[in-house]
């Protein structure tokens, strides 16, 4: 699926840091834009690899990871439509250090550095929606170290499935990646995951049928284990 030149204009200007620009600067920004098709399971950059500008994602979804030196996987972070990944290594000019790989079949953008930092040069307020972008990613960031630190594996849990939502009872959440994928992000083992789950499940919380939660109780879910 091509979405063409015009519609890369169109899709860049719904990103927050794009969406005051003319539309002649969008052409600039647009005709450094590479669009990239990558089928489910692909690698997209590993850790390493150099860092010549930042992707966005139009569909799909990304799983940036790193490999532990004991082999085993850790999810840094899952990336959805409308998000941006590569910002801060691009003006650290540094390789990356995490690999990429795509959760699903997903059409991202890559703007090349050499666009974004003419457009630095010439626009103050773009600098600043990069510096609030990036600022934005390392409060989440020092939010997760929080959660890792202070939360318990339950309320990490607890904490994913009301994250983005407000849901009532009977309400129903869809997992949207693999629950393997979701524990290493929630830095949790695979099985100390499902325990919780189980756990919930049997306190009448919620119930479990594959990547589908029911929520049967969410004012108890919501003060569980605080």
């Amino acid at each position: 699926m091509s979405i063409g030149k015009i519609k890369v204009q169109d899709f860049l200007t719904r990103l927050p840091l794009f969406n005051e620009l003319d539309p002649e600067e969008l052409d600039h920004i647009a005709a450094s834009t590479t669009e990239l098709h990558v089928p489910r399971g692909q690698q997209i950059f590993r850790r390493g690899d150099p860092c010549v500008g930042f992707h966005t994602v139009v569909y799909g979804q990304v799983k940036l990871s790193f490999v532990s030196p004991g082999g085993s996987e850790k999810v840094v972070e899952i990336i959805g439509p409308g998000h941006s990944f590569g910002e801060a290594l691009m003006f650290m000019e540094k390789p990356y250090i995490v690999s990429a790989h795509a959760l699903a079949d997903s059409l991202l953008l890559h703007v090349a550095k050499s666009a974004v930092f003419e457009e630095l040069g010439r626009d103050p307020k773009f600098a600043r929606k990069m510096l609030a972008g990036l600022s934005r990613r390392l409060h989440g960031l020092i939010c997760d170290v929080e959660a890792y630190s202070l939360r318990s594996g339950a309320q990490r849990v607890i904490g994913y499935l009301l994250k983005e939502e407000m849901p009532a009872d009977g309400d129903q959440i869809r997992l949207e990646v693999s629950k393997n994928v979701l524990a290493s992000r929630l830095n949790l083992t695979p099985e100390h995951f499902s325990r919780i789950l189980h756990e919930l499940a049997n306190e009448g919380l919620i119930s479990v049928d594959g990547r589908n939660i029911t929520i049967l109780d969410i004012e108890k879910l919501r003060n569980y284990g605080g």
